[in-house]
């Protein structure tokens, strides 16, 4: 594991992005639960997390793991990440918008940490992200705004999510040549099966410059399950319409992971999440539970050794 100050326990960040929505009451608390008698001890969340379900505002997440830091008295054990930029108005910016980049505006970062903080009940972050880019900005606001909330020490470190290469560089260089703080770690897609938003470049600067790629949908939204292979897969459940997004691509994925899966007894999850940390720049992958069943089968990866010929494979799977 990196020496990161947001990184601790096993490679694994909880993804808290079901909590208060499919991992609600006694269950979800089981979850997080069972994720810190593991040895978890990072948890990943966001202001709008889960604005986008009806009657939803945002924040619900963040409340719902607020209350169970609470009630378990493990704040200190804890290395809490939440994310701003995507909220704005009660409303999620919708995926590839111009988006509002009011939302980094000295005043509106300021407020929004303040609301995370209460919803929280804590009164530091430990990885503050900007949850998005706004390439009308100038890099150096996002930078600036971003610094000012390490100051007085209410956010421990900070980091960039869905930035590009461009991007991400200039951001570094510019923190370097004025002494902000610079964003320590990265949160891109990257899985088995979309692996464009953490290509080569991205890779080079993260290895070169000591930054901890932190991906999300670590398991393609469900699909490297296994569990969506037919066209009526993809109708079921909270998140099927998402996976949908792969069904053309991932088929040959799949069937290498059924390969290995068959090998060695190794589950869908543990397989995909197994070759993510043996990439280029990522000390843990983000990966989300709705119940105690699904985290025991994520857990699974701690165990799995993929040989340098399965990850080929699975490497050379996505045509």
């Amino acid at each position: 594991m990196s020496d990161h100050p947001a990184i601790a326990g096993i490679p694994l960040v909880l993804g808290g992005n079901v909590f208060g929505w499919t991992a609600k009451g006694e269950d979800g608390f089981a979850v997080l639960d069972a994720f810190y008698e593991a040895g978890g001890r990072m948890i990943d969340t966001a202001d709008v997390y889960s604005a986008w379900i009806p009657g939803h505002v945002g924040g619900e997440s963040e409340s719902f793991i607020g209350e169970w830091l609470a009630s378990r008295g493990v704040r200190g054990d804890m290395r809490v990440h939440t994310k701003t930029g995507m909220l704005s108005k009660n409303k999620p910016l919708v995926p590839g918008s111009a988006g509002d980049p009011d939302l980094y505006q000295p005043q509106a970062v300021k407020d929004h940490l303040a609301a995370s903080l209460e919803r929280l009940q804590t009164d530091y972050i430990d990885l503050y992200y900007a949850h998005r880019d706004f390439e009308e900005l100038e890099v150096a606001q996002i930078v600036e705004v971003f610094d000012a909330t390490t100051k007085d020490g209410t956010v421990k470190s900070l980091g960039a999510s869905n930035f590009n290469a461009e991007r991400l560089e200039a951001a570094l260089d510019h923190a370097d040549s004025t002494g902000a703080e610079p964003f320590r770690a990265l949160q891109n897609e990257y899985n088995l099966v979309a692996r464009k938003a953490y290509g080569a470049d991205l890779q080079a600067i993260c290895v070169e410059r000591g930054i901890a790629m932190l991906p999300f949908f670590g398991l393609a939204a469900g699909y490297l399950t296994g569990k969506y292979r037919k066209p009526e897969d993809f109708e079921q459940g909270q998140r099927g319409y998402r996976t949908k997004d792969y069904a053309e691509v991932g088929p040959p994925v799949l069937a290498v992971m059924d390969e290995i899966a068959a090998d060695t007894g190794a589950s869908m999850p543990a397989i995909a999440l197994a070759w993510l940390v043996r990439q280029p720049g990522i000390p843990a992958p983000i990966a989300s539970a709705r119940n105690v069943e699904q985290l025991t089968e994520l857990l699974e990866f701690t165990q799995v050794e993929l040989s340098e010929a399965q990850l080929a494979e699975l490497t050379e799977a996505l045509a």
